[in-house]
């Protein structure tokens, strides 16, 4: 194996206080040394092994690394988006799991089984938004706005999950919030501004939100965007809610990772654009091989781009680290019983509302996914 890993790389992310200022701080990520074909065929061999022999069951988000993507499929696994990786891991008999994602999804693993015990490849694999929300912080916050239902998005740590009355995905955001408006409440939303604002667009509720934003899909382009349309006319455009304005307000289908890759399966079109981690691609390209899958841009010939449509904590995860996992009982999820019983509530408020109520499910999905319908 090649022992030589990419060096740490910094990366810019909002962070908001407890008086709601907003600034900027840095985080730090690299990649995984990289196999070659011999080596990864012995290490994807060894751990098709030990996962039928620890009783383990590996779950991996639609962003990590194709590889990893179809060991889950090919071991009984699981490949989705955050919403169903939760469900899968507290669903599955195993006794053991291996989450392939970022921190806030081992957690979310761990807070709903607390009796399976819960492994990532990297512990250090984060995300911006969960940096950039502060629990300490977070508490201050709410508690200058004590009237408004807490709404927090998946993409937050165990400790900001324990003060929320909710926790939402993409998947189900808009029609958890369209029922609360319903409701007569008042909102305060965290972390992501950008499907804050989308969903308070959509549903025209009362919503207070923190200033925080996905590194990824915060530096996606409207004018580049505008430019790659005109060069395919034909092209159906798929992005992502965490993406700004200008560039949902140019999207065909706005929606999930779910709901993009429904669209392209279901989707008359022969081009997709798509607006989201390339990380999807890989799925995107198996589910519909003939279809011609183009990547959203992130940066145009007078910008750069830092993260160029790819998760750098995402891109953490490495075969070698699921390995460990399994051999060494390394890169485990622990979480204090306080929190996580706290932080459940919202999370099993979440999952029985998407079990108890599909069909508003369907119809929030219809905003979201406007060609199409449901997803």
């Amino acid at each position: 194996m090649d022992s030589t890993a990419s060096a740490p790389i910094s990366f810019d992310y909002p962070q908001q206080n407890a008086a709601g200022a907003t600034f900027t701080a840095q985080a730090w990520a690299k990649t995984p040394p990289p196999l070659v074909a011999i080596e990864k065929a012995q290490v994807i061999a060894r751990i098709k092994e030990l996962l039928i022999a620890k009783d383990a069951a590996l779950v991996a988000h639609y962003y990590v690394d194709g590889d990893i993507q179809d060991l889950a499929v090919e071991t009984g696994g699981f490949v989705s988006d955050s919403l169903e990786m939760a469900r899968f891991g507290k669903n599955h008999s195993a006794k053991n799991l291996i989450v392939a994602g970022v921190r806030f999804m081992g957690e979310s693993a761990k807070i709903v089984s607390p009796e399976k015990r819960v492994f990532m490849p990297d512990l250090d694999a984060t995300c911006s938004l969960d940096l950039g929300c502060d629990a300490t912080d977070f508490a201050a916050f709410r508690a200058l706005h004590p009237d408004r239902v807490v709404v927090v998005y998946a993409n937050t740590s165990a400790a900001v999950k324990a003060q929320a009355d909710w926790m939402v995905t993409s998947s189900c955001a808009l029609a958890i919030v369209q029922q609360l408006k319903l409701k007569g409440k008042k909102i305060l939303w965290a972390p992501d501004r950008h499907l804050g604002r989308y969903i308070q667009e959509q549903t025209g509720a009362d919503m207070l939100l923190w200033n925080g934003a996905c590194i990824v899909h915060d530096e996606f382009k409207a004018v580049e965007l505008e430019m790659l349309i005109a060069a395919h006319p034909g092209a159906m455009v798929l992005v992502h809610p965490e993406s700004p304005k200008g560039v949902v307000d140019l999207a065909d289908v706005v929606g999930s990772t779910s709901a993009m890759i429904k669209a392209v399966v279901e989707g008359s079109a022969t081009e997709y654009i798509v607006a989201t981690d390339k990380g999807i691609l890989h799925r995107m390209r198996q589910l519909a091989p003939h279809k011609i899958l183009i990547e959203a841009p992130t940066a145009g010939n007078s910008a750069t781009c830092k993260s160029c449509a790819h998760c750098p904590w995402m891109a953490m995860n490495g075969l070698q680290g699921i390995l460990n996992c399994l051999e060494n009982t390394s890169g485990e999820i622990f979480i204090e019983e306080a929190i996580r019983n706290k932080a459940l509530g919202c999370i099993d408020r979440m999952l029985d509302f998407t079990k108890n109520h599909p069909d508003l499910i369907a119809q929030a999905q219809h905003g979201f996914v406007k060609n199409i319908g449901a997803a």
